[in-house]
């Protein structure tokens, strides 16, 4: 096992350990909030837009740990600092925990790149899970628009998206590598 791999091992370990729980929330009370959520995430968190991700089957913890993000400013998006500016706590839980219900969606992907990208998945499945459904604070993968996914790691490549783990793991990998992962895991 090389440097790199130890790194990111110890760094999705530590990441486990430190997530930040989701308390007892109201999914019911999700429902009503998410609305305003729907216009670019689509019903029940099902995005018909690359732009966008699909938020449905999300673990709930990474979905109430992103919109603290955003509220806070440590994830920069100026839509989603407006829209997460008024809720509470409460609120983003209770909207992780809706979203995180739904059943998730498969986006799809190009067949030949898909094929690339299984062949390269093993650096990713640690973290988001054996299938690329999430882990606690770790995103689900699989169903995602690959061009969302590519937009990512593109992000954490560059440093415009921070993450130490993904910046280092993104760093090591080509446009073609995020082509065929995202296209793998879009296929799930």
């Amino acid at each position: 096992m090389n440097l790199l791999q130890q790194s990111l091992i110890l760094s999705c370990s530590l990441a486990f350990f430190t997530a930040l729980p989701v308390s007892a929330a109201d999914i019911a009370a999700g429902e009503q909030k998410a609305g305003t959520c729907i216009g670019c995430h689509g019903q029940k968190g099902s995005s018909s837009n690359a732009q966008w991700p699909n938020l449905a089957g999300h673990p709930a913890t990474y979905l109430a740990n992103q919109l603290k993000a955003f509220k806070a400013g440590d994830r920069v998006n100026v839509m989603m600092q407006s829209m997460t500016a008024n809720l509470s706590n409460e609120d983003i839980d209770n909207l992780a925990a809706y979203f995180s219900s739904q059943k998730p969606v498969k986006a799809g992907g190009d067949a030949t790149l898909a094929k690339a990208g299984e062949a390269k998945a093993g650096m990713c499945l640690g973290c988001h899970g054996a299938k690329g459904q999430g882990n606690g604070q770790f995103p689900r993968l699989a169903g995602q628009h690959p061009a969302y996914l590519e937009q990512q790691l593109n992000a954490f490549k560059t440093g415009s998206r921070k993450s130490g783990p993904m910046q280092a793991t993104a760093a090591n990998l080509s446009e073609e590598d995020f082509k065929a992962l995202a296209a793998y895991f879009g296929s799930l």
